[in-house]
């Protein structure tokens, strides 16, 4: 996963799930809202569109009781193997996940490249571990989600 280290955070994590499951959770439109952001975040989505270049609109609903409006377009979408969120609104960025099939589960890569390097260091102390959050929330919604098929 090439980037520049000044404008991009990477986390990479083995999670317990088939490749197909960890899609889907991106895929459902309920699922998704339930793990996304980060830790004591809810969602409200006003748009939903899981297709190359569908919107994906919605309300971050903070601990704090603000609300953080967001808007994405699906640029590339394959499934059981990568998602790419284009973020559209400030703070501009691509977000990049891919998906391998390991021993055990899936290998999740995250790549979060930013559109400029200031913006990318003005949010890092803030976005790296909320990320990790999120694969945090990732986790136990998927742990506690129906398994499909075998």
């Amino acid at each position: 996963m090439p980037g520049d280290p000044e404008r991009t955070m990477r986390t990479s994590r083995i999670l317990p799930f088939a490749p197909a499951a960890i899609y889907g959770a991106f895929a459902s439109p309920d699922l998704l809202a339930s793990w996304w952001g980060p830790q004591g975040f809810a969602n409200t989505f006003e748009a939903f569109e899981f297709r190359e270049g569908g919107r994906w609109q919605f309300v971050m609903h903070g601990p704090d009781g603000k609300r953080y409006a967001n808007e994405c377009i699906f640029t590339r979408l394959v499934p059981a193997q990568q998602v790419v969120i284009r973020h559209s609104c400030a703070p501009l960025f691509t977000l990049t996940v891919d998906l391998a099939a390991v021993s055990g589960g899936t290998r999740l890569d995250w790549a979060q490249v930013f559109d400029d390097a200031e913006t990318a260091q003005a949010v890092r102390a803030i976005v790296e571990p909320a990320n990790e959050q999120n694969l945090d929330r990732l986790i136990r919604a998927l742990a506690g989600a129906p398994q499909r098929g075998p």
